[in-house]
């Protein structure tokens, strides 16, 4: 049964990887830079501890008194807690390492699992018009995670192009169906991208193959490779896109972008 509250013209999308290190932050900044550049307007939700999206995107920690944490456990708005980013077009709800005791202070919320989807269904939405928001998870499965995916509509899975790479889709996957059958009946897998791919390496190109036998049209075409300018972007507060614009990194997430906006070309975005 479809959500009757949802903001229609919004797609939600949950980017979730529960090992670290996979490019799931850097996934959820580059792709949304890339789908801004393409006239877009997106919100992240930095709903990982580190705030590494934040910092990723130079939302300085002094500025950063309401997060998601308040968002979620206190009763703020999110016209309070949105920020803008350097990018236009592009803006965040924070994080910080308060987000790291939420799993527990969640716990004795009867309404525990849907404190997002209720927080990203506010009224106000409508007057921000966001195209996509995209929320970048914690790197495990807990509570914060499934609020995101019983949030979302989808879920984007980052999967690095390494050995053991697919064992934890499994349990991922698992993850889906359970809040599918549980919360969320609509949610469904938005796709999975192949991140640090490296063409000379037979181990990367396993893993493709492996990916693309077992999952199919679910694999995303584009790859992002391993990218020295992608690696070097998140320390000067940027996007790749604005950071070298030009490097194979900044392509690969503008492919990815038109891919994801074909993907959802019935939204009308």
């Amino acid at each position: 049964m479809s959500d009757p509250t949802r903001t229609t013209n919004t797609k939600i999308v949950a980017v979730v990887n529960q090992k670290g290190g996979v490019g799931k932050t850097t996934t959820t900044i580059n792709l949304a830079a890339s789908l801004v550049a393409e006239g877009l307007r997106v919100l992240i939700i930095d709903l990982d501890p580190q705030g590494n999206a934040s910092t990723g995107l130079g939302i300085d920690a002094r500025s950063r008194e309401l997060t998601t944490y308040e968002l979620l456990l206190d009763d703020v708005t999110l016209e309070e807690v949105i920020q803008k980013t350097k990018t236009d077009g592009l803006m965040i709800v924070p994080a910080t390492i308060d987000l790291s005791s939420a799993d527990i202070e969640l716990m004795a919320n009867e309404k525990r699992s849907f404190l997002l989807h209720d927080a990203l269904r506010q009224p106000l939405m409508d007057d921000y018009d966001f195209d996509f928001i995209l929320i970048d998870c914690p790197p495990s499965l807990n509570l914060l995670t499934v609020n995101a995916m019983v949030a979302s509509h989808s879920v984007l899975v980052p999967l690095q192009s390494e050995f053991f790479a697919l064992e934890g889709l499994s349990q991922l996957m698992l993850t889906v169906r359970e809040v599918r059958q549980t919360a969320n009946p609509d949610l469904r897998i938005e796709g999975v991208v192949l991140t640090m791919f490296d063409a000379r390496n037979n181990l990367s190109q396993q893993v493709e193959n492996d990916a693309r036998e077992n999952l199919g049209e679910m694999v995303f075409k584009t790859k992002i490779p391993r990218n020295v300018r992608v690696s070097e972007a998140p320390s000067f507060a940027l996007p790749v896109l604005d950071y070298d614009p030009a490097s194979k990194g900044a392509q690969a997430y503008n492919e990815l972008a038109r891919e994801v906006i074909e993907k959802n070309a019935n939204l009308q975005l």
